[in-house]
């Protein structure tokens, strides 16, 4: 899928902790990816105290919206450890290391990763989770949904199911 870099980056940035350098960012973000703009516009005119409680009701409280993709397929068992290898492995066959500052399957890692690689593998095997966040996300009213929105209309569509 290629072409989608930019896009992929620039949707990274919007779905980290919204800190004084993300406002930095904004207008670069909003001419970068159009697709974002609903999210960059809103962004841009909400105070920095709200962007960031807003940041941390929708991502932070509760596993509804969890941008960790392998909780999404595993939750908390056992199983989550090995998916959480897989994504450090698919790093380094690619020559990166993972910083450990979150966890691998972390959605704005992955999508960083996609970007720098142009590998969605981990993107499209997530998919249906991709959906049940933009969903849910939706469903909350929040501006992070447009994010959501635009990183899967690049991926094909889902093709099975995962947990609800």
């Amino acid at each position: 899928m290629p072409g989608f870099e930019v896009l992929y980056q620039a949707a990274a940035l919007c779905l980290t902790y919204p800190d004084d350098d993300f406002r930095v960012r904004l207008p670069l973000l909003r001419e970068a990816a159009p697709q974002l703009r609903a999210f960059t516009d809103h962004a841009a005119v909400t105070p920095q105290g709200e962007l960031q409680a807003h940041y941390v009701e929708v991502f932070d409280f509760k596993n509804r919206h969890s941008l960790y993709l392998s909780w999404w397929t595993d939750g908390d068992t056992r199983n989550r450890g090995m998916s959480l290898v897989r994504f450090k492995e698919l790093y380094r066959a690619h020559g990166l290391e993972f910083t450990d500052e979150e966890l691998p399957d972390f959605l704005p890692a992955v999508l960083e990763f996609a970007s720098r690689t142009g590998d969605v593998g981990m993107l499209t095997e997530h998919r249906d989770a991709l959906d049940q966040l933009r969903s849910r996300l939706t469903a909350f009213g929040t501006p992070y949904a447009c994010v959501l929105d635009a990183v899967c209309a690049t991926l094909p569509p889902a093709s099975t199911g995962a947990r609800r």
